[in-house]
């Protein structure tokens, strides 16, 4: 490629890793082919080398040397644009071919710099690239080696530092405050109407799906008027791969959002997924500027940049910390919504500048100033609260749902009363997550940093009283109560005793002298005398029962309760304080003033005085009689000890908390997903009325006011004639090396394109280090979770980018992986996926099962093998074949396969070679 005489290129070499070997083009021009030692060797004589993505490629390497990484370039010359952080990810986003093998990758890596380069040149007079070359120079300080070739492409190539590109709250727009919208009217959303909305968001040349339409059709249901107080309209609707649910339910929602100017709440459970909403939304509005206002997508506060806590960042960063956030303030110029965690901050972000960087520039639970910081009016988080008021739909995840039921409301009261919940199987998780408490050594410490703030150390944590003081000021009668609580505060334990947490167990009896470390260490030791001896030598958790407890254990419950009352007094005394000002000066407080006062004391309720209550009854719980054997328990206690010691309460059946905190107050909610039911297999009227029950159970239907409408679609694909289901029946248990055969051999049988999925992460481990030289040599390209430094999302981005790449994966990637076409055409589970045999399943095995545990886990096993095998067909001209290697798989868990396919069970050589035929016609078609 030719280069403009502008644009500055490092006389740098190109490396590229895989498993064992390396690709590296001299300075020169030569292109050599190396093992790990030979390019070690050779890179101690060369300057620093141009890569993708930095931490993945050393790693491979085992070196630590200094690297001109792309992606640093890539994120400054196109922010908020993601691409998957492999030279192919790369080439896709600049419009070049992939390269073919990582030879070719090397060759491409001078030209994907030159591009980047290139894009900057004929961009420079850009409104953000003002303060482009400034922020440059002042990041090459830092030692951004990128400085230099950067500045010259903007045409300022002696640009001096500028500070003040970091100075986001000068720089970013400031938004208008609204008034409130009405509430809405209840006008239904007719059948016919769905239809039709449905048939204009498809469009005129789009496929025929009858089923779509009568899923539209059937939604509507959710959105009639409510009859009674307290008695929501829910519609449970299964509808399987490839019906169409999205654009399904999107048409009813929007229908009733715009007769009724109001707004429907669509949650899910993934982030991906909220994504995925958010571009169907396009369909309903093509405008940008009109989507923005009528499509609103929602986090809760952690996700998203605080501009305040990115300006004392900035104020004291040096070195690396300053080029991030100098990248950081590239990003927050382009982005749409300053969304850290699953936005259009590539994922990969936090992978090149380590974990912790994000979170201290997020805004942190219960710590905003509100309308105190300096920032407020163009502050991104208050823009997005405001903006979802007036939406006509807000895609949210069934995490901020519950937090608004746990709450009352975040923010503001504005709780919505139309919802609908895709990923409805993950209710039962989602609201057991948020119910959920904990009385541990990092629970407690955390309180201590939100109510002193730093205590020493480099941390910039705001302490209680400097997040009030202005508040203090106005009110003098705010300082005792502030005075006593950071007295009280002391009794929890701080950071110092969090780090000997994770000294050796010999230790804990020396935590510390206080009431919370003598309660902590009194958990670890029951937990510890109550383990078997494997638990207490290996490096897993240890969990135990709470009943009955100790005395030790007891004795040192009621001493931390006291603590805790102690506690207490102070924080409710400021809240009521704080409450009675705005009673006292309700006719002269100005606006703003009482925002800010109300903000603080739906803080102190949610970030201390809920934490503290709920603390204070486990700890009475302790010393309370243990319950009768077989008793059914109203919650779940019971320890568990790791990093960290904690006092863990789940409640039994965490979906009547969810049905009385937010479906009851719902006027209507439609719940659904592929998998609500758990099984697909043809079944008589009695069976099919069974399993719906136990599909309202698991999302809490069945502890409403009226029965739910039930309806059901089955997918259009035709799983017989597009999958293969085998069982590999040989042995592969024995030993490491026959489970890495297994996997070696099908994902050469496949030629890649392959998912591996694991119930244990050492067993994956294994795998991948057996298998990675095979598929590499065969140029196919592997992946794999808990051993490439690569979070989730990079991997399935990484995944996706490489047609024929291979992924090793545990749950998460069971759910989380939404691929389309060739790039996932092969899914195998290294074993049956049995629930884990923990004390919160036992319980609600025994009590939650009507009386049948096998047929509780067999239904968590057939869910969990839907989702796996789900992953494989997403459009109806995919193609693949799930293979599962454990010959004791039982038979009736086949059920949880679509109708029609065959179940075939043979050995590991019929299996690899029935692969290998099944995709050789596609290889050939190719």
């Amino acid at each position: 490629m030719d280069t403009p005489s502008r644009l500055i290129l490092p006389a740098a070499p190109s490396l590229v890793t895989a498993h064992g070997r390396a690709a590296l083009l001299d300075p020169d021009g030569e292109l050599r082919h190396l093992t790990v030692a030979e390019a070690r060797a050779a890179l101690r004589d060369l300057p620093p080398p141009l890569v993708v993505h930095e931490a993945a490629t050393l790693q491979r390497l085992d070196l630590s040397i200094p690297v001109l990484d792309l992606l640093d370039l890539f994120a400054f010359v196109m922010p908020a644009v993601t691409a998957a952080p492999t030279p192919s990810g790369l080439a896709r986003a600049l419009d070049f071919d992939p390269p073919a093998t990582i030879e070719a990758a090397a060759a491409l890596l001078p030209d994907i710099a030159i591009a980047l380069l290139g894009r900057l040149d004929q961009s420079a007079s850009l409104p953000m690239n003002r303060r482009a070359a400034g922020l440059a120079a002042l990041m090459g300080e830092a030692g951004w080696p990128w400085a230099k070739p950067v500045a010259a492409a903007l045409g300022q190539p002696a640009a001096r530092p500028d500070r003040a590109a970091l100075r986001l709250g000068m720089i970013l727009p400031e938004w208008q405050e609204e008034a409130p919208r009405p509430p809405p009217s209840s006008y239904p959303v007719p059948q016919d109407a769905a239809r039709g909305r449905l048939a204009d968001l498809l469009g005129g040349g789009a496929e025929q799906r009858p089923a779509q339409s009568d899923y539209a059709s059937a939604a509507t249901a959710a959105f009639a008027p409510p009859a009674a107080e307290g008695v929501p309209h829910c519609v449970l609707a299964e509808a399987g791969t490839g019906t169409g649910k999205t654009l399904g339910y999107l048409a009813p929602a929007s229908l009733w959002a715009e007769r009724n100017q109001g707004s429907v709440w669509i949650s899910t459970y993934t982030r991906h997924l909220q994504r995925q909403i958010e571009q169907e939304s396009t369909r309903l509005e093509p405008d940008p500027a009109r989507r923005r206002r009528r499509v609103v997508l929602r986090k809760g506060r952690e996700n998203y940049l605080c501009l305040l806590n990115f300006e004392d960042a900035a104020a004291g960063a040096r070195g690396y910390n300053l080029v991030a956030l100098g990248l950081i303030a590239r990003w927050a110029l382009a982005s749409s919504d300053h969304d850290i965690a699953g936005g259009d901050l590539p994922g990969w972000f936090a992978e090149l500048f380590g974990s912790g960087l994000l979170p201290q520039i997020a805004d942190r639970r219960g710590e905003c100033i509100h309308s105190a910081c300096p920032h407020w009016k163009r502050c991104t988080i208050e823009h997005v609260i405001r903006r979802a008021r007036g939406a006509d739909l807000v895609i949210a995840n069934h995490a901020l749902v519950m937090a608004q039921a746990v709450w009352g409301g975040l923010d503001d009261s504005s709780v919505p009363t139309r919802y609908v919940f895709d990923e409805g199987h993950h209710l039962f998780d989602a609201a057991d997550s948020a119910f959920a408490a904990e009385l541990s050594g990092a629970s407690m410490a955390e309180l201590r940093r939100w109510l002193l703030g730093a205590e020493g150390g480099r941390s910039r944590a705001r302490g209680l009283a400097r997040r009030l003081e202005d508040l203090v000021a106005a009110d003098e009668r705010l300082a005792a109560p502030l005075d006593a609580l950071r007295a009280a505060a002391r009794v929890l334990p701080g950071a110092t005793m969090l780090a000997r947490l994770g000294e050796p167990t010999a230790a804990l009896d020396q935590i510390g002298p206080g009431a919370a470390e003598a309660f902590l260490t009194a958990l670890a030791a029951q937990a510890r005398a109550r383990a078997t001896a494997a638990e207490r030598e290996s490096n897993l958790d240890i969990e135990a029962d709470l009943y009955p407890a100790e005395p030790e254990l007891a004795a040192a419950a009621s001493d931390l309760a006291r603590d805790l009352a102690r506690l207490e007094a102070p924080l409710t005394s400021l809240r009521e304080r704080l409450a009675a000002r705005l009673d006292e000066e309700a006719g002269t407080i100005d606006s703003t003033e009482r925002q800010r006062i109300e903000a603080a004391i739906r803080s102190l309720k949610r970030r201390a005085l809920d934490p503290v209550a709920s603390w204070r009854r486990m700890l009475a719980a302790v010393n309370e009689a243990p319950p009768e054997p077989g008793e059914r328990p109203f919650h779940v206690l019971f320890i568990r000890q790791g990093r960290d010691i904690a006092l863990l309460s789940h409640l039994l059946d965490p979906t009547e908390a969810f049905a009385d905190a937010v479906a009851s107050r719902a006027h209507g909610l439609l719940i659904t997903s592929a998998t609500l039911r758990d099984r697909t297999t043809a079944m008589d009227d009695v069976e099919q009325d069974a399993e719906w029950q136990r599909a309202e159970s698991r999302t809490g239907a069945t502890h409403l006011a009226a029965p739910a409408i039930r309806a059901a679609f089955a997918s259009p694909f035709d799983y017989p004639a597009q999958t293969r289901i085998f069982i590999v029946r040989d042995n592969l248990r024995e030993t490491p090396e026959a489970l890495a055969s297994a996997f070696r051999a099908l994902f050469l049988a496949s030629g890649g394109g392959a998912l591996g999925l694991f119930t244990a992460i050492a067993r994956l481990r294994a795998v991948h280090a057996r298998i990675a030289p095979a598929l590499d040599a065969a140029n196919i390209p592997l992946f794999a979770q808990h051993v490439d430094a690569m979070n989730n999302a990079t991997l399935v981005d990484s995944f996706r980018a490489e047609q024929n790449a291979c992924l090793l994966g545990t749950d998460a990637m069971r759910d989380g992986v939404d691929i389309p076409g060739n790039a996932l055409r092969l899914v195998v589970f290294e074993r049956t996926p049995w629930p884990r045999p923990d004390i919160l399943h036992r319980v609600r095995r025994t009590h939650l099962s009507h009386g049948d545990p096998k047929t509780y886990d067999d239904a968590i096993v057939r869910l969990r093998l839907r989702q796996g095998f789900g992953r494989l067909i997403r459009r109806a001209g995919d193609r693949g074949v799930f293979v599962l290697l454990d010959r004791a798989f039982p038979s009736r868990l086949e059920s949880a396969f679509p109708t029609g396919v065959t179940v075939s069970r043979q050995g590991l050589a019929e299996t690899v070679a029935a692969v290998r035929e099944f995709f050789a016609a596609d290889r050939a078609s190719a």
